[in-house]
């Protein structure tokens, strides 16, 4: 009991890892299966590598965004560091599904858009497990997003007693006019 309410107080608002990787699938899922549709209708008009490269970028800046705000508790904006190591890590995830698709085009000559997007978001999804992993250890850790808090004491030590002030700072309080005020400000 005490050991998980120390966990709770060391973290406060950070959620555990079954939450956080539920608000993951559920931001990231729901970002990278609107992405798969995107990806194939960009598809039409652009080369394929071209498209899942923009989708992955836009889509990579949306899902940063709602990790840091709601899956791993950091509760605000997603900083620079974190969208620049949230890219890395999807840099890897566009080069396996890259790969994904081209070991695909080589074994069938011209796949179905099912067996494509089955192709597309498993390697999506086998991915995401890795990133949730990156985010949630290196980009949303609490050692690198917060300083450290120093740990508090169960008695804390008597505050000092205050200092005297010298008597050319004090002075006797007396009604201040408007003329008074106004030159004051």
């Amino acid at each position: 009991m005490e050991t998980v309410q120390s966990r709770q107080q060391a973290a406060p608002g950070a959620p555990g890892a079954f939450a956080a990787f539920a608000r993951f699938v559920l931001c990231g899922g729901g970002v990278g299966l609107a992405s798969s549709f995107a990806v194939a209708a960009l598809a039409s008009w652009i080369p394929w590598a071209l498209s899942n490269a923009l989708i992955t970028a836009a889509s990579t800046l949306l899902a940063t965004e709602l990790h840091a705000r709601f899956t791993f508790g950091a509760g605000g904006r997603a900083t620079l560091r974190q969208h620049a190591q949230s890219a890395g890590s999807a840099t890897a995830a566009y080069a396996v599904t890259c790969a994904a698709m081209l070991v695909l085009h080589q074994l069938v000559v011209t796949p179905g858009p099912i067996l494509e997007q089955v192709v597309y978001l498993s390697a999506s999804a086998l991915t995401g497990v890795a990133r949730y992993a990156v985010l949630r250890l290196v980009v949303f850790s609490r050692k690198h997003s917060k300083p450290a808090t120093p740990a508090r004491t169960a008695h804390p030590a008597p505050a000092p007693a205050p200092r005297p002030v010298p008597a050319a700072l004090t002075r006797a309080a007396a009604p201040a006019g408007p003329a008074a005020l106004c030159r004051a400000a």
